[in-house]
């Protein structure tokens, strides 16, 4: 898992569904086994931002990498 493979995950299947609701995603790090990511425009502000980190971000990029312990918000 490196930043080039998550940067991809995220700009394929995370990145439209947000664009599609007026937000958006930055990844920041991928570092010993954690990807940090911001989550940006109306994601940066919304009251359902932790439910769409863990249920969605973290659920797509676990789907490709299976080593993949946990998303973190900045």
């Amino acid at each position: 898992m490196d930043r080039q493979s998550v940067e991809q995950v995220i700009e394929d299947r995370v990145k439209p569904a947000l664009v599609a609701h007026g937000g958006g995603i930055e990844l920041v790090e991928v570092k010993e086994g954690k990807v940090f990511v911001r989550l940006t425009g109306a994601c940066g502000t919304c009251p359902m931002a932790l439910m769409t980190l863990k249920s969605g971000v973290e659920r797509a990029l676990k789907q490709a990498f299976p080593e993949l312990i946990e998303v973190v918000s900045l």
